[in-house]
């Protein structure tokens, strides 16, 4: 486990983004901190823990089955405090199930999401149809997206840009040191999808200090199980002309494709800010 100081209070925190409480409880660390908001949680690594506890749902049915599309809906305010997080089998079965959690936060439901879960046959056979590969992170310079963006999450995380982002478009790998529950071996789906949610920050369209874009919900779709520890995000954002907007994203890790994310956006001029026309 890594530890680091906390650039607030100077305290040394905890190298993960999640304590675990007790069966249902988590506590989120400075790490998981909002690029919005500090006092909030940045969703990609809450995310990623609710794929975790779906992950452990899911194992001890001994189906065998995997998390093949999963759906989260973001509710409300992710205040950056203790998250309760409960799991129902909605629709069993022995090769395709769906499974709902739903995250609570001082009570309240801020997150629910969906999750199918498929089993596996052979079908290397048959496979194909996938993007290119992309540059290998290896092989490329890091970018200090805390210079764009603050927040806990934000300043843990390695990101390396296959080509220089520019206004709705970049291609860039994200990686992490920190745990994502301390303690406890998280699987690679759930590493993995503890850092799609950066998508909606790496090619801004315009600059967040003059409009906002937050993402409402992300849905991700696999045609492979991911391993990590990189993730590849291939973004294209869009802006429409009433508010709304789309982050759509090519998924990979180091060995090609893996799927594809999309975010639900609601565009605004930040009160008082100087907006200018989306590019």
């Amino acid at each position: 486990m890594h530890a680091s100081p906390d650039a607030r209070t100077g305290l040394t925190v905890p190298g993960s983004y999640f304590e675990r409480i007790d069966e249902l409880r988590y506590k989120p660390t400075p790490h998981a901190g909002g690029a919005w908001d500090p006092d909030e949680q940045h969703f990609s690594p809450l995310g990623g823990l609710v794929a975790h506890v779906l992950e452990e749902h899911a194992a001890a049915s001994g189906q065998g089955l995997v998390v093949s599309r999963i759906s989260y809906d973001i509710l409300g305010r992710l205040a950056l405090d203790e998250c309760e997080i409960e799991v129902e089998t909605i629709r069993p079965g022995r090769t395709i199930a769906l499974v709902e959690a739903v995250v609570r936060i001082g009570g309240r439901p801020v997150v629910r999401a969906r999750a199918w879960l498929l089993a596996e046959w052979d079908t290397g056979a048959v496979a194909g149809g996938a993007d290119p590969r992309l540059t290998p992170p290896d092989a490329l310079t890091p970018w200090r997206m805390s210079e764009l963006w603050p927040g806990g999450y934000i300043a843990s995380i390695d990101v390396r840009p296959v080509a220089p982002p520019t206004p709705g478009r970049a291609t860039t790998w994200i990686s992490t040191p920190l745990d994502l529950v301390a303690g406890v071996q998280a699987g690679p789906l759930a590493s993995y999808l503890a850092l799609v949610d950066t998508a909606n920050g790496i090619a801004v369209r315009q600059s967040p200090t003059a409009w906002m874009f937050p993402n409402v919900d992300l849905t991700v779709h696999l045609h492979r199980r991911p391993t990590g520890p990189w993730t590849g995000l291939d973004t294209t954002v869009t802006w429409g002309p009433s508010g709304q907007g789309l982050t759509s994203t090519v998924l990979h890790d180091v060995n090609g494709p893996v799927g594809r994310a999309e975010q639900l956006l609601t565009v605004r001029p930040l009160p008082g800010a100087q907006a200018n026309s989306p590019a």
